[in-house]
């Protein structure tokens, strides 16, 4: 049997999922979760390095998704300073770094798309 039916339900952190792919689309599903994840990958970065790198998402998304991620305990928030302006960096935990397997694996599969059935363009 496999791990994830061992039982009807998981529970975690309160919540109640009908699986572990459930659980793992909740933490890190949605548009923008995983994109801000892999752009933490490599080095931590402060709000504006995100924006500038994400592009298209709106401020208040990323502040929102990165709240959410904060919340689940993948990125840490760090506030240096006590007066503006202050500065705030976020990185990924050691529980956020955990994911980088999934992240490299998702861009893999992405590019794979891309040679197959698509092009990388630059932005107009």
């Amino acid at each position: 049997m496999k791990e994830e039916c061992k039982g009807d339900y998981i529970k975690v952190n309160g919540k109640i999922y009908p699986c572990s792919v459930s659980l793992t689309m909740d933490l890190v599903g949605g548009k923008w979760k995983a994109v801000i994840l892999y752009h933490l990958m490599d080095a931590n970065k402060r709000f504006s390095e995100l924006r500038r790198e994400m592009g298209t998402v709106t401020e208040m998304t990323l502040s929102l998704q990165l709240k959410q991620l904060e919340k689940d305990g993948l990125v840490s928030r760090k506030v240096y300073g006590k007066k503006p302006p202050i500065k705030v960096v976020y990185g990924l935990t050691d529980f956020g770094k955990s994911f980088i397997p999934v992240l490299e694996s998702i861009t893999q599969w992405g590019n794979q798309v891309v040679s197959k059935k698509g092009e990388f363009v630059d932005a107009d």
